[in-house]
């Protein structure tokens, strides 16, 4: 199959998984054409059966905007044209959905039909999508999609509470690359951060507010006062200043290290021994799964569909959001016995088996066989 796959380039949830998608199919054979404004962080060596487009907006001084939704169609039209591509696989709604109808109304007028399948990953139903400013767009958008998928059963029901959707929306969750995963520690590494054998806690995400940092900070700091330990931030965004303030505040500014954005997540996820998701809302919680799937249990809120990976008692523990002292008391749980530790790492390494890539991909293969 030609494939095409638009989506955000960044570190987020929707652009890793797209990404990921991608590389999985070209290593089966596919040819995958990635279409964004920038390369895709993850998609990072030369990997055969994969072409790159750029997405290029002109700035013009009658725009105060570039209209990057209009340039992202016109680059659609061109690449499945020039490339006679079979479907378009878009991901995270606006404005890829919107661009991707455009592009497929203009291919109409050619006498090429280009089916759509757009995939749902949160925000962009959640928060985004619910703003009166864009909400007619998005429901319209998704509505004329070919095939709609969500990645979680949990927004699947959130996108049906809050838009007017005429079509179905077939689950098929967040996968990750267990056998990426799943490695040693560098010993030389983790006596780096933990030189005293402490514990090692670890967040990641965009440090947006909806990620409640703070909290991570607070039950670290609750944590550290039983057992010694260190706690990793990997990311970056709007609310690392706060966090970082916070850590001052308690004291325990010094036994925390922001290691900022990382690609390689698989080398730091594996020196780790408990990740902390404070999250307010998560539609899936693909950051959860990936430490799952390097052996790291969880200690998460109970917000959006994390209820859906993380298994309270087996994986890890749930709490309500915002709910420091229980979080801090499941941490502790966890990482006061080195043999319950143990034990959560083993579990949550196998749980995360069930998400492995190579369960899910065969998913999106059937799903596009529909369309040819």
């Amino acid at each position: 199959m030609r494939i095409g796959i638009v989506c955000y380039p960044t570190f987020g949830g929707s652009g890793v998984l797209a990404t990921e998608l991608g590389k999985a199919l070209a290593q089966k054979g596919h040819l995958v054409h990635f279409i964004t404004y920038q390369q895709p962080v993850r998609l990072n060596g030369f990997i055969p059966n994969i072409f790159y487009h750029e997405v290029q907006v002109p700035t013009y001084p009658l725009f105060d905007y570039p209209p990057y939704e209009t340039a992202l169609a016109s680059t659609m039209v061109d690449v499945i044209k020039n490339n006679n591509l079979d479907l378009l696989h878009v991901h995270y709604a606006i404005p890829h959905a919107s661009a991707a109808y455009m592009a497929k109304q203009i291919l109409k007028k050619e006498g090429k039909n280009i089916p759509v399948i757009t995939t749902l990953h949160g925000t962009d139903i959640t928060l985004v999508g619910r703003d009166k400013t864009y909400a007619p767009v998005v429901t319209f958008s998704i509505n004329e999609s070919d095939a709609i998928t969500a990645v979680s059963q949990n927004l699947r029901e959130e996108t049906f509470k809050h838009f007017d959707i005429e079509k179905e929306i077939e689950v098929i969750v967040n996968f990750v690359d267990v056998s990426r995963f799943s490695r040693k520690p560098i010993d030389a590494f983790k006596k780096v951060i933990a030189p005293n054998g402490e514990r090692i806690l670890l967040h990641a995400s965009n440090f947006r507010k909806i990620k409640r940092v703070q909290d991570v900070v607070k039950i670290f700091a609750a944590v550290n006062k039983e057992i010694p330990s260190k706690l990793l931030f990997v990311g970056d965004g709007p609310e690392r200043s706060t966090a970082e303030d916070l850590a001052r505040e308690l004291g325990v500014c010094d036994e925390i290290r922001f290691v900022g954005k990382q690609e390689q997540m698989e080398d730091i996820l594996v020196i780790a021994d408990l990740f902390l998701l404070t999250s307010e809302y998560e539609s899936f919680g693909l950051a959860a799964l990936e430490a799952m799937a390097a052996g790291v249990p969880v200690v998460s809120t109970n917000a959006g569909g994390l209820g859906e990976i993380n298994i309270p008692g087996v994986t890890g523990y749930m709490s309500e959001v915002g709910d420091v002292e229980n979080m801090s008391k499941q941490s502790l749980s966890i990482l006061r016995d080195e043999e319950t530790l143990k034990a959560f790492k083993e579990r949550a390494a196998a749980h995360a088996k069930k998400f492995d890539i190579q369960n899910i991909v065969p998913l999106y293969e059937k799903l596009y066989e529909q369309f040819l």
